[in-house]
């Protein structure tokens, strides 16, 4: 699968209208994602693909934020919460042929005025977080199996667990285990099987439905944990009905969830100093 396979720029734009509408004026970005693969009956091949140099992110992710950003630079969506979008009335308009015109203009004005940095792509670069991917492929390429077990369990204990235990590692550098996880100010609490994996790729549903096997028995609830991405069927067999449903964190989620623990990572504030003249004392010397 070669990146220039996928869908042109305006198809995709076209769709992400499209699925907007069908869920109802807005959605977030895995819905969003999800429709759009409908709309264009796009194979495994293409959605799975990951993005080069970010494991946290297909490729088809990758081209859908932008076309998000371009469709917010043109008007047509707005972003009304983290990660969610709506239409606009110019939005609801747009056709095609003024799709194509939106890129086109875009792409000329991107020429004359380069050196400008819009608010958009300021909080595109903010989605798509280098830090992530960043840590990731740390996690990914510089950690060992041991330390690796070490980081799941001050994970699991700094988000609630109790009684954290691995019970096996397997070749790919996972480590699975099981844990009690207290909620509602400990007045609740149940047993859970856990897995995590430290690699690039997807995670494809006969993972999951294999996770699902080993819990038999054993819990009524699965986590499973990835520092790579889930396909679309995985995410569709971790929630299949008649069967014990599997939480999903992907990379993405699991570097936002080490951010909020405060598990290795730290915001630096940065102070800008802004040095105002102040005329009438000048005046006035």
């Amino acid at each position: 699968m070669k990146s220039n396979d996928f869908p042109k720029n305006p198809i995709l734009s076209q769709a992400t209208l499209d699925a907007l509408n069908t869920l109802g004026g807005s959605g977030n970005n895995e819905e969003i994602c999800e429709e759009v693969i409908k709309k264009l009956n796009l194979d495994e091949k293409i959605t799975t693909l990951p993005h080069e140099g970010r494991p946290s992110m297909t490729e088809l992710e990758y081209r859908l934020f932008w076309a998000r950003t371009n469709l917010k630079k043109f008007g047509a969506i707005e972003k009304s919460g983290r990660a969610v979008w709506a239409l606009t009335a110019k939005g609801k308009t747009l056709d095609m042929v003024k799709v194509k015109e939106m890129e086109k203009d875009l792409r000329a004005k991107e020429k004359t005025d380069a050196d400008d940095v819009s608010e958009e792509v300021v909080e595109g670069i903010a989605e798509l977080s280098p830090w992530k991917e960043q840590l990731l492929q740390f996690i990914v390429k510089e950690m060992s199996p041991d330390q690796f077990e070490r980081l799941t369990k001050r994970l699991l204990r700094a988000a609630g667990f109790t009684q954290v235990e691995v019970t096996g590692q397997s070749g790919d550098g996972g480590v699975d285990g099981k844990g009690i996880y207290h909620q509602i100010d400990g007045l609740m609490s149940f047993p859970v099987i856990f897995q995590c994996k430290k690699y690039a790729g997807p995670v494809s549903a006969s993972n999951i439905r294999d996770f699902r096997g080993a819990m038999s028995g054993r819990a009524t609830q699965g986590l499973f944990i990835t520092t790579g991405t889930f396909t679309r069927d995985a995410k569709k067999e971790a929630v299949r009905d008649s069967t014990l449903w599997i939480d999903l964190l992907d990379g993405e989620h699991l570097a936002d969830k080490l951010r909020e623990l405060k598990l290795g990572l730290k915001t630096v504030e940065q102070v800008v100093i802004d040095v105002v003249i102040d005329k009438e004392w000048y005046r006035g010397i």
